[in-house]
């Protein structure tokens, strides 16, 4: 049996994320042949095996209590810590003597250096001014949330005096931590990730578009994918532009380094890689983020498993989703809606997928 799980206290439990998470819960019950069971009840475990989709990447003291072992067990990722789930892994501390949460490991940004933007990590606010203190001569300074997700939950800064310190929530701080980096502009978000449900297994890259949301601020639209049935390997042999590729070549080294991880295990696997440049001209290439759990991407993917599973022969499907902030927003045929209504917290809202076969096998 298929079924959803939030943790208590976590995030994602606005209506068009519930939504969002049941429509793929269900589509994945359909890919295995399972049945949907809705929201995770602890009675549940009494009648068999269950396959859960939870709303955020669980530790491992989660994952254990719900009888979770493995990636077969989850549409996500178990991690051994939670600061482990968030964008906090990718940068160093800015100075010796910084805070750090329990499991911190200071390898872990030495190995992907050379693929992530530069910048800092930071768990107190003292050290998230000092993190900002060595990148501001430079320019501008992007503060993000460690678990902020869409694109929220983030600021820019020119003075280091900027009041946007003094609101930081210590205890969040301590628990998930703060990224500082350059703030970049004429961007481009990649997405990079994969797939493995049972014997399925499918690797995508892809761009990200922004929208404005009911605020007016600019936040995550939706997700255009190149879906290839198989590993990363498979993705590597279309014909990708230089920069696709190397989008493509850094979040597999992310990945790869993630793996070093000790308890970290996981189904779907998202990268999110920025292309921009900063205020003296330079370019850069990073990953942004990783994501070990469902997300703005996910609708697209389970598409693409479906329609896999549905046809032997497809190589490559051509997935897309949209979160429109309006819920009368046009809808293409043959698309899957997870949401058209109003949603308390964010209003008027539209999210929805479509899937097209691109490439047969030969």
């Amino acid at each position: 049996m298929v079924v959803t799980y939030a943790p208590a206290g976590g995030d994602g439990v606005t209506e068009h994320e519930v939504a969002a998470r049941v429509s793929v819960a269900k589509a994945l019950a359909k890919i295995m042949g399972y049945r949907f069971g809705g929201g995770y009840r602890p009675t549940l475990r009494r009648n068999g095996a269950l396959y859960f989709v939870p709303s955020q990447t669980l530790s491992g003291d989660e994952a254990r209590a719900l009888g979770i072992r493995g990636a077969d067990d989850l549409f996500g990722g178990v991690v051994p810590f939670p600061f482990v789930a968030t964008k906090a892994i990718a940068h160093p501390l800015a100075r010796r003597e910084a805070f750090h949460p329990v499991g911190w490991c200071d390898a872990f940004p030495e190995r992907v250096r050379e693929v992530v933007l530069p910048g800092f990590a930071a768990f107190t606010r003292a050290d998230a001014r000092e993190a900002a203190r060595l990148l501001l001569a430079n320019g501008p300074v992007r503060l993000k949330r460690g678990r902020g997700i869409g694109g929220r939950g983030q600021a820019v800064i020119e003075v280091l005096d900027d009041p946007v310190f003094d609101t930081l929530d210590e205890a969040e701080l301590r628990s998930y931590g703060l990224v500082v980096e350059p703030n970049l502009e004429e961007l481009t978000t990649f997405s990079v990730g994969q797939v493995c449900v049972g014997e399925l297994r499918a690797s995508y890259c892809g761009t990200q578009k922004e929208t404005r949301d009911n605020a007016g601020e600019l936040v995550y639209g939706g997700s255009d994918l190149l879906v290839a049935r198989g590993s990363f390997d498979e993705l590597e042999r279309i014909d990708f532009p230089p920069q696709v590729r190397e989008a493509i070549a850094r979040a597999r080294a992310f990945d790869a380094a993630a793996e070093e991880f000790d308890g970290l295990f996981a189904s779907r696997r998202n990268y999110d890689v920025l292309r921009g440049r900063d205020r003296q001209g330079r370019w850069y290439c990073g990953v942004l983020e990783q994501s070990w759990r469902i997300g703005g991407a996910s609708g697209p993917e389970v598409a693409a498993l479906r329609a896999f599973r549905a046809d032997p022969g497809l190589r490559l499907v051509h997935a897309r989703s949209t979160e429109a902030y309006d819920a009368d927003a046009p809808v293409p045929a043959g698309a899957t809606v997870h949401f058209r209504g109003i949603d308390s917290h964010a209003g008027p809202i539209t999210k929805y997928s479509l899937v097209e076969p691109y490439e047969r096998a030969p």
